[in-house]
C-alpha cells in the first residue's frame, strides 16, 4: 500500500467493513479547529480570562498536525517561548506602568494585590480596574496625596494596554504564519 498525501490509512486487514478516514478530511479538521484556535487566540487578547497567546500557538500546534507539516521544530520552539514570555509580562506589566508612573512600594503591592483579587473576585472587569485601584489604595494608605495615588494607578492602567497591544502584536504574527502555512 503506498502511504503518500491521498492514500489511505495503512489499517490491517480485519473481517469489519469500513472505510478508514483519508489525510486530506483530517486535513481539513486540523485546519478548521486550527482558524477556531486562532480566533479565539486573537479575541482572548482583550477579553480577559481568556488566554490569548496559548490559544493561537495552540493553532500553529495543531496545523502542525496535517501532512504538509508547515513549521519546523526549531520555528515551533521559539513561538512557545515567546508565547509563555508575552503570557508571563502580561502580568508583571501593569505593576511595571505603576512603578514607571512614580508608584512606591506599596502602590506596586496594591497593583498585585489588586490584580489578584480582581482576577478572582470580579472577573473579567477586575482584571483591568482591580490594579487600578489597588494601585491608588497601596498609595493612599501611606499617605501619599491622591493625585500621586492617582497617577500611580494610571500607570497600572497605562501598564495592561501595553500587555494587550504587546498580546494582540504576537497573535497576530502567529496567525500571518498559520495562514500562510494553509493558503
Amino acid at each position: 500500500m503506498d502511504f503518500q498525501k491521498g492514500n489511505l490509512i495503512p489499517w490491517p486487514e480485519t473481517k469489519f467493513s469500513f472505510h478508514p478516514v483519508k489525510f486530506e478530511r483530517m486535513d481539513w479538521l486540523w485546519i478548521t479547529l486550527g482558524v477556531v484556535l486562532i480566533i479565539a487566540g486573537l479575541a482572548g487578547c482583550i477579553i480577559p480570562l481568556i488566554p490569548g497567546p496559548p490559544l493561537s500557538y495552540l493553532g500553529l500546534v495543531i496545523i502542525q498536525l496535517t501532512l504538509n507539516e508547515p513549521f519546523t521544530y526549531r520555528f515551533m520552539l521559539i513561538w512557545l517561548l515567546i508565547t509563555i514570555g508575552v503570557t508571563l509580562l502580561d502580568y508583571y506589566v501593569p505593576i511595571w506602568g505603576t512603578k514607571k508612573f512614580g508608584g512606591s512600594r506599596s502602590g506596586i503591592w496594591g497593583a498585585t494585590f489588586g490584580l489578584l483579587i480582581g482576577i478572582f473576585f470580579f472577573p473579567p472587569f477586575g482584571m483591568i480596574a482591580g490594579p487600578f485601584i489597588g494601585a491608588v489604595i497601596g498609595e493612599l494608605i501611606i499617605g501619599k496625596d491622591s493625585a500621586t495615588a492617582i497617577r500611580s494607578g494610571f500607570g497600572s492602567f497605562i501598564g495592561f494596554v501595553a500587555g494587550t497591544v504587546m498580546k494582540l502584536a504576537v497573535s497576530f504574527i502567529m496567525a500571518f504564519y498559520f495562514f500562510k502555512a494553509i493558503i
